[in-house]
């Protein structure tokens, strides 16, 4: 039976295992061998991260032909307005063509984690939260598309990847679950709602450097 691991990875953590520059990877905090990420998450994004030991349900979680929506809390720089948010809700253009209509709505600040570092913002320039949900994944395409309709991203968090969610896990904490039906027979979000058994909570395993 396959499993899945869902992590919250950490702000400037390479979501991946090496690094010849020697940056924090997915090695400092996840001790399981044989998984690897369904899909990417940015060094400088935060949020959940799936990693699975089954190239079957990495693929179908990483590929967008199977439309998982993913969704972010995204902190954004000024007061956005109806006009932006109307934008991302339709498509906006970027260099690499158009993106797909997505879902968006403005939101309180959500109780979140201290960052470290902290986000930089100007004193006299106020900020927003807003809720993005997208079936895409190109490249820093939330901060692309925030900056397409004049408010860039100051933070970016994602909370959901289909029906897997962050849930209560800290930074650079992770759940192991097993998925319950086969994925031949059954999507991985939908297989995802009941899983069969769930491990204990796994603390942040970092290595120590001088």
């Amino acid at each position: 039976m396959p499993s899945i691991i869902l992590f919250n990875k950490p702000f400037r953590v390479l979501p991946q295992f090496t690094d010849p520059e020697g940056r924090a990877t997915l090695a400092d905090y996840i001790p399981h061998k044989g998984f690897y990420a369904a899909g990417r998450l940015d060094y400088d994004s935060e949020g959940l991260l799936l990693l699975t030991d089954d190239g079957r349900l990495q693929q179908r979680i990483a590929d967008p032909a199977f439309k998982l929506e993913k969704t972010y809390w995204v902190q954004v720089d000024g007061a956005i307005d109806a006009a932006a948010l109307g934008g991302l809700a339709n498509g906006v253009i970027l260099k690499d063509g158009p993106t797909r209509p997505a879902k968006v709505r403005l939101i309180d600040a959500p109780e979140l984690w201290e960052r470290t570092p902290p986000v930089r913002f100007r004193k006299a320039q106020p900020t927003s939260w807003i809720e993005l949900v997208i079936k895409e994944g190109r490249n820093r395409q939330v901060r692309r598309m925030t900056a397409a309709v004049g408010f860039p991203t100051l933070r970016l968090v994602r909370v959901a990847i289909g029906s897997w969610r962050i849930d209560d896990l800290a930074p650079g904490e992770l759940r192991l679950e097993s998925v319950a039906l086969p994925i031949a027979q059954a999507s991985p979000e939908r297989s995802a709602t009941r899983p069969a058994q769930r491990a204990r909570r796994t603390k942040p395993h970092r290595r120590c450097d001088s």
